[in-house]
């Protein structure tokens, strides 16, 4: 009876089989270069050379594309700058982003600033250059600090905010010119 049963329920799972192959189908307008090959949420990325960390980077949401050699970040981006001696120096914050992993350039995009103990930038698009640790913009900044307040186009500084430069400034003030 048992033999009977298996033989009977086994002959009607064949008979449901077919040798038709079915082929799914494709969609020839997708470009597999618009794909991500890495994505990653609430992401941790350290960047260091000869084993002495750069700066650390946060991020809610990255998306890695190989053949581009580009990362895009988004959600709450966050940077902390280390110096020689391996000291926390400065933060950037933006709210989206993109480094460039052919030269590990940093571009920090819309609402970006940048602080340490007694300076704040203010600007909409900003680069750390890797290379020579510098951050740079040639958009709008702001720059505040306890001694003056300094608006202008274009901006570069080591990336501890020390000896920084403002290319076309617009507005000055001091906070003794204020009273």
């Amino acid at each position: 009876m048992k033999l009977l049963s298996f033989f009977l329920i086994t002959l009607l799972l064949f008979q449901f089989c077919s040798t038709k192959r079915v082929k799914p189908s494709v969609d020839a307008n997708f470009k597999t270069e618009q794909m991500p090959s890495q994505e990653s949420w609430n992401s941790t990325v350290t960047f260091s050379d000869s084993g002495k960390i750069k700066a650390i980077l946060w991020a809610g949401h990255l998306t890695k594309f190989d053949e581009k050699r580009e990362t895009f970040m988004d959600e709450n981006i966050k940077v902390d700058f280390f110096d020689s001696q391996q000291i926390k120096t400065t933060t950037l914050t933006s709210k989206k982003g993109r480094v460039d992993e052919s030269t590990n350039n940093l571009f920090a995009i819309d609402s970006v600033v940048v602080f340490n103990d007694s300076v704040t930038i203010k600007t909409d698009e900003m680069m750390w250059r890797n290379k020579d640790r510098k951050i740079i913009s040639d958009k709008f900044v702001t720059v505040t600090s306890p001694k003056e307040k300094i608006e202008g186009y274009g901006f570069e500084s080591d990336q501890s905010l020390k000896n920084y430069v403002i290319y076309n400034i617009t507005y000055v003030t001091r906070p003794d010119s204020i009273r």
